[in-house]
């Protein structure tokens, strides 16, 4: 099936859920979700982690400064973040925290528990988290980041995203978040269609309820 197609019967299922849902996929349009799938686990990883828990002008900053340091190439080797100083790292705005993770990223690369591209399509999501998951700094939301935009997998609900949980809440009008465990059960009636349910999520307008 293609791209397109598995997209429109996302929307046509999406949409039959409930009125909420069929209203805000009619605004919305067609889904847009774009992966990257020229970018291996190590890459996205180091992004993920160069984003975290930041607003995407910061992270663009810190990540334009760290791949200044390495004119040439289109991004660091692991081999190049290990042999550059932990000034040179802290400098581009990582964090003590954010600099030892990525350091560890690049290690475990080349050790290979960080697997390459075609290593990572073959192990399933829960595998390839529980892998990632073991290295400092790297929880269950940045694999899934990678399942979703590296990997391509169409069927992940990142259930601890924040924009996820509040678009649920504002797209059925509630007063709280689903918890964790909620959104969970609530994503097992949009397999196998839950990344593009976050991506319609991370659209409900901020004026909604």
């Amino acid at each position: 099936m293609s791209k397109h197609a598995f997209y429109t019967q996302a929307q046509t299922c999406l949409a039959a859920l409930d009125p909420h849902w069929a209203a805000h996929i009619e605004a919305v349009g067609p889904c847009l979700h774009q992966p990257k799938p020229t970018r291996d686990p190590y890459q996205a990883l180091i992004r993920a982690i160069a984003y975290q828990q930041l607003h995407a002008k910061a992270g663009d900053a810190i990540l334009g400064r760290l791949l200044a340091l390495y004119p040439g190439s289109v991004f660091p080797s692991p081999e190049q973040v290990l042999a550059s100083t932990p000034e040179q790292l802290r400098a581009c705005g990582f964090s003590a925290s954010k600099l030892a993770t990525i350091q560890g990223i690049a290690r475990a690369r080349i050790e290979g528990l960080v697997p390459d591209y075609q290593d990572a399509l073959a192990l399933d999501d829960e595998a390839l988290i529980e892998r990632l998951v073991s290295l400092r700094g790297v929880g269950r939301w940045t694999v899934e980041m990678l399942l979703i935009y590296t990997l391509e997998r169409m069927d992940i609900l990142p259930a601890d995203d924040f924009g996820v949980r509040e678009g649920y809440r504002r797209l059925q009008g509630l007063e709280r978040q689903p918890t964790r465990r909620q959104m969970i059960e609530l994503g097992k009636h949009w397999s196998p269609y839950r990344t593009v349910a976050a991506w319609y999520l991370w659209r409900v307008p901020a004026t909604r309820v």
